[in-house]
């Protein structure tokens, strides 16, 4: 074990984050010396950064994507960018280095295609950040998997239904990465999901399956968004809830209001809400800050050649992305662990309750 212990003053409470195994656990607030057991409600410095180093897709332009039933939510078979200079990375990690203990390396492509891609996990590991990546798995080389054999905590590999994906899964396994499967779980993905948990349907020697809730954002369909009323993501959950699963199970925050609400053996404490600009952020390819990849739209946006990291995080527009946290379903029991779930898609939020707010909103 390797941990890594930080304090935040500013906000009173400390972390513990393992580089060896990925492990990370936030204290409560820390008040006259004792942990009050309130959870904090954000960080003075992000503790996850998203960097979207790919500024382009060729595996998104040979219509793979679509083909495999996932809407590239940053529109990658259209939109062309340079993807992110070394130069600029590198700019980011100094920033970073000792505020920060992961990297999430994504984008508008499969990272193990950019062109400094041995460099920038180098760069990571040589200034103690731990570089996770997600991959299609298009492109994958045995060079590409020494390195994260290396350098990396693990890889993420998207459920893309082809043979690169099973390809890339296998040369992981083989060199003893630690892979995990991304699912993305919409309307149009939820009986596999079901029927691959139930009947072991996912590659042997994987660490976890890790589902993503579909968004209507990008390429992503509208008729794809689940609800909670969906028979089958009752189902989804009753699966999850039961914990009997072949595969370890994961969940992104943005499911975390199903839990809640459809879950009654899933320990709370073991899953968290929206981070986005409380404890993480994404930077794009063109060094725009946001608290949160899906915002496309760019609403929330800060642009690092202009601010800091730090003055982006203090911004005023972060500082609107957290109100909309910090105020979401007052009356809600279960506010101070679901905090209204997404602030951007309130179309996705797994609660009826919070459905039913927003149309009253709108209505009003």
């Amino acid at each position: 074990m390797n941990p890594q212990i930080r304090i935040d003053r500013e906000f009173h409470f400390a972390t513990v984050f393992d580089s060896d195994t990925g492990a990370y656990v936030r204290s409560g607030v820390y008040k006259n010396g004792k942990d009050t057991g309130v959870d904090p409600f954000r960080a003075a410095f992000p503790h996850l950064v998203d960097v979207g180093i790919m500024g382009s897709c060729a595996h998104g332009k040979k219509g793979f994507c679509r083909d495999a039933g996932v809407g590239c939510y940053q529109k990658g078979a259209e939109i062309e960018q340079a993807n992110m200079t070394l130069e600029d990375f590198t700019e980011i990690v100094l920033q970073c280095k000792g505020k920060v203990d992961q990297f999430a390396l994504g984008g508008r492509g499969d990272p193990n295609l950019h062109e400094n891609f041995a460099e920038i996990l180098k760069l990571c590991r040589n200034h103690g950040i731990v570089p996770n990546f997600t991959t299609s798995g298009y492109g994958l080389t045995q060079e590409a998997v020494a390195l994260c054999k290396q350098y990396c905590g693990a890889v993420a590999v998207s459920w893309y239904r082809n043979k690169y994906t099973a390809h890339a899964i296998e040369i992981l396994l083989a060199a003893e990465v630690k892979t995990n499967i991304h699912y993305v779980l919409g309307a149009n993905t939820i009986d596999e999901a079901i029927e691959r948990l139930l009947h072991n349907g996912f590659p042997k020697g994987i660490n976890a399956v890790i589902f993503l809730l579909h968004k209507p954002v990008g390429l992503g369909n509208a008729e794809h968004v689940l609800s909670i009323q969906d028979s089958r993501m009752k189902r989804f959950f009753e699966i999850m809830d039961a914990g009997n699963t072949p595969y370890k199970f994961g969940i992104d925050s943005c499911t975390t209001p199903g839990v809640i609400t459809s879950c009654s053996q899933v320990d709370i404490a073991s899953v968290d809400t929206c981070e986005g600009g409380r404890f993480s952020c994404y930077i794009s390819s063109d060094m725009k800050m946001v608290p949160c990849s899906f915002d496309q739209a760019r609403e929330y946006a800060v642009s690092l050649r202009e601010h800091t990291i730090k003055q982006a995080w203090e911004s005023p527009a972060f500082a609107r992305f957290r109100d909309i946290l910090n105020e979401a379903c007052p009356d809600c029991k279960e506010r101070a662990v679901c905090l209204g779930g997404c602030p951007l898609l309130p179309s996705i939020v797994l609660c009826d309750e919070k459905k039913n707010r927003e149309v009253h909103k709108h209505e009003q």
